[in-house]
């Protein structure tokens, strides 16, 4: 080591006195940052690495502490295609509600008190009739992700005992969450029935006990299997329940509230048609295809759900009052303006030639110096909707095409990121792509503020 390396290492203290001239927000998270980064150079100067002198230091300190001192959380511009891209949040929520629930959520709110009668009342009454009345169900209520309501109500029915379930349908969800660890971590006991592509209504019956606790029907949302398969229906399972005095709960996954097929997103199970079957109990996302916060929805029997409901888990994994409200609101807008006000469903249904009007309408806003280095080229694509929803399904889009003489397509997409407004794009064929079927349309100013600055 270097006698002197260290020697080179400014103090906090002297870091903190520049820092405050800068006026960045929160000084003791400031500090904290400078301690972190500090360290990092002492480690260096320790091992005789360190080739920066005290200027240096400061300066670079001092520019990564402007980047993480600002929120980390950003505004993005998705331009990948994929609506219900996970790592972007999946299902985007429209100004209109965002600012109408801000506004209801600014002061104290009634969030567990009845104003008719001024006792204590239930978070969930805001939102479970309102659920109730879309999908027909007895009864409803939200917990905070799908995962959740699935090994809650799990819990509440099967705990101790064992729970049938088909093998073709031990689905693992993103982040790798499993069917069967769910099932194992919500005290229940898995029984295997069938095979991957084959499972008939002689199976479950097979394998039914004293010991058994319920039949869990999952929908395999974000995967197919197609060819020599057979899978026993809803309709077939809630028979066997009956027959048997067994509880029938089906995990519906991305869940598809409203059927949407006239509206340009094809629809496999609606919701509605799973409780019509006498189901127990089902559960489905809050996202998604309902376009709503990240939030689990579990419909079915009042008996049953009045049970779940004073489950000591449910507390654990009960919804905070803006969820409820986000999720209020995009109820009632399914009911009452859904492609004007639900942003995530007039995405999906945006139709191919709506789309290429707007990029060639955006097109001409682009400054045409900009095309002397780099060509943009309007291109047909299919994308995704994401998040595992309707895997086998492809929707009709429109996407620009970069390609450019001085910049690689790797090169290209860290620029977007990079910008003031970041934009997240997606590589094929060694060429960077920017989809507009994800684009919101108010953004499209930000996106060509966006463009000039990552090509001019």
């Amino acid at each position: 080591m270097k006698n002197n390396d260290l020697l080179n290492i400014p103090s906090v203290s002297q870091i903190m006195q520049i820092a405050e001239k800068e006026k960045f927000h929160n000084n003791r998270y400031v500090k904290y940052l400078i301690k972190q980064e500090l360290q990092k150079y002492r480690d260096v100067a320790k091992n005789g690495r360190l080739e920066l002198d005290r200027n240096s230091i400061i300066k670079n300190i001092l520019s990564k502490v402007s980047l993480l001192s600002d929120s980390s959380i950003k505004p993005v511009i998705n331009a990948t295609g994929i609506v219900l891209h996970t790592g972007l949040g999946r299902a985007p929520q429209s100004k209109k509600i965002i600012n109408k629930v801000a506004k209801r959520l600014s002061a104290y709110v009634n969030l567990e008190l009845d104003l008719e009668n001024g006792k204590r009342g239930q978070r969930q009454n805001h939102v479970s009739n309102l659920i109730s009345s879309i999908v027909g169900s007895e009864d409803a209520l939200i917990v905070n992700n799908n995962a959740a309501a699935v090994l809650l109500s799990l819990n509440e029915l099967a705990e101790g005992k064992e729970v049938i379930v088909s093998r073709g349908q031990l689905v693992e969800i993103g982040g790798s969450f499993r069917i069967p660890d769910m099932i194992k971590k919500s005290g229940c006991r898995l029984v295997e029935v069938g095979t991957t592509n084959r499972t008939h209504i002689s199976d479950y019956e097979d394998a039914i006990t004293k010991n058994t606790g319920a039949i869990l029907w999952v929908h395999t949302s974000n995967y197919t299997i197609s060819g020599f398969t057979k899978e026993v229906l809803i309709e077939e399972l809630v028979c066997l329940g009956k027959k048997k005095r067994i509880s029938v709960m089906v995990d519906l996954g991305c869940g598809e509230v409203l059927d949407l097929s006239e509206n340009g997103i094809p629809t496999n199970i609606v919701v509605g048609d799973v409780v019509k079957s006498g189901s127990s109990v089902i559960t489905f996302s809050g996202d998604k295809l309902l376009g709503g916060p990240q939030s689990g929805i579990i419909v079915g029997k009042k008996s049953l759900i009045t049970k779940i409901k004073k489950n000591p888990i449910a507390r654990t994994v009960r919804c905070d009052k803006w969820t409820i409200a986000l999720l209020e609101e995009t109820l009632r807008s399914a009911q009452e303006d859904l492609v004007r006000e639900n942003l995530t469903l007039s995405l999906l249904m945006a139709d191919r030639s709506k789309i290429l009007k707007r990029v060639e309408n955006f097109l001409k806003l682009i400054p045409k110096n900009i095309n002397k280095d780099h060509k943009m080229i309007i291109e047909e694509t299919f994308v995704e909707a994401g998040s595992g929803t309707l895997p086998a399904e492809k929707f009709e889009s429109i996407a620009l095409k970069i390609t450019s003489k001085k910049y690689s397509p790797s090169a290209l997409s860290k620029l977007f990121r990079k910008a003031k407004y970041p934009v997240i794009g997606f590589i094929k064929n060694n060429n960077f792509y920017l989809d507009f079927k994800s684009i919101i349309p108010f953004q499209e100013k930000f996106l060509l503020s966006s463009i000039i600055e990552a090509l001019d």
